[in-house]
């Protein structure tokens, strides 16, 4: 089974969280997440939930337990998502701060050569936003910003949630059935 590495931050984006966490599950994949303070505020604003409501997360680790497993490149996991990513976090991660366990985990990743998907979300962007996305990009990380896709034809916004969280299993090399893909146009 593999074990994966939620992280959540504060930026604007928490659809998102549900539909990754669904899609883990129903392919069962161990999920352990970390949520930063800020994260947990705009969870409840944007979801109503506190982190532990969350479906499919085996286990939380609070942002500064430094004895955490994932602060470890001993541990065992394959990956991990920032969903969503702040631009601070990006910014922590793309220049080497382990301010906390999520940038700890981060660093780890990058360190161990494992996937590490940053969903970075803000706009405009301004030049230290692009110059840490191309940081973190050159230190090994996948910078994957929540666009949507409509070449899928979403009806709604759980449509667009869902697929974008496929998206990101698919950058953690992980394949999810029945994911829409571009096939090119029917001649």
């Amino acid at each position: 089974m593999k074990k994966i590495i939620l992280a959540i931050t504060g930026a604007s984006g928490c659809l998102y969280i549900r539909h990754f966490l669904d899609l883990m599950e129903d392919i069962d994949v161990e999920i352990h997440g970390i949520i930063s303070s800020s994260g947990r505020q705009v969870l409840h604003l944007e979801q109503g939930l506190k982190a532990e409501e969350l479906p499919g997360v085996a286990k939380w680790f609070a942002e500064k337990d430094f004895t955490a497993p994932m602060a470890s490149g001993s541990s065992n996991y394959q990956g991990m998502v920032v969903l969503p990513c702040t631009m601070g976090s990006l910014a922590a991660i793309a220049n080497g701060l382990s301010i906390n366990l999520i940038h700890r985990a981060a660093d780890v990743m990058l360190k161990e050569k494992k996937p590490l998907i940053l969903a970075v979300r803000e706009t405009p962007l301004n030049r230290n936003h692009l110059e840490n996305m191309l940081r973190a990009h050159d230190a090994g990380a996948t910078i994957c910003p929540p666009m949507p896709a409509f070449y899928n034809n979403p009806q709604s916004l759980h449509d667009v949630a869902l697929h974008f969280a496929g998206r990101l299993a698919s950058q953690l090399g992980i394949d999810i059935p029945g994911l829409k893909q571009w096939q090119g146009i029917p001649q």
